[in-house]
């Protein structure tokens, strides 16, 4: 088995600001090392299995939270705890994705590239806090944001009935690389 001490990703920062990413790529690796059912409640697992996962866990968060949960010995408690401690920034977060999803343009950005990569980052954030973003969602919010001098070409690629954003930015990749936009 793995080096159970290595970090595969950052610590979790007393502060919390990471958590509700950290928490999900703690329960992947913990899933790919086979320890998930260490972290259910009233799991069946081995001693071992969860004395694997602590120390994996342990590794990935700061000094000081290390100290604060130094009694907890099983993985499913520690994770129950820090939930208690961070989830709410669900509620800090959420209000702020939104409002970055409300004001998206595509016209506020110099290349597709940087609308593309902001557009990802704020679906990120609110599907962490469990807001559904969908393909139509995020073909209508281009649609809506295109260029003023753009609505021809806004009106061709709804013509096209595109399914898929991906399908969207690919074409709109082309064109600008084409006609410089």
């Amino acid at each position: 088995m793995a080096n159970l001490s290595k970090r595969e990703f950052l610590a979790l920062d007393i502060s919390g600001k990471s958590y509700l990413s950290w928490v999900l790529d703690a329960e992947i690796h913990l899933d790919t090392m086979g320890l998930a059912d260490t972290i259910q409640n009233k799991n069946q697992a081995s001693n071992q299995d969860r004395a694997k996962a602590m120390i994996f866990l342990r590794c990935h968060l700061d000094e000081g939270l290390k100290l604060e949960y130094l009694t907890i010995k099983d993985p499913y408690m520690l994770l129950n705890n820090l939930k208690d401690r961070y989830d709410h920034l669900k509620m800090v977060i959420l209000p702020q994705a939104r409002f970055d999803w409300v004001h998206l343009r595509l016209q506020d950005f110099k290349s597709i590239c940087e609308y593309n990569s902001s557009m990802f980052r704020i679906i990120s954030q609110l599907k962490l806090c469990g807001a559904n973003i969908t393909d139509n969602d995020m073909l209508d919010k281009t649609f809506t944001t295109f260029y003023a001098s753009n609505v021809l070409l806004q009106q061709q690629y709804r013509e096209m009935g595109l399914k898929k954003y991906s399908e969207l930015i690919s074409y709109h990749l082309v064109a600008e690389q084409i006609m410089g936009y």
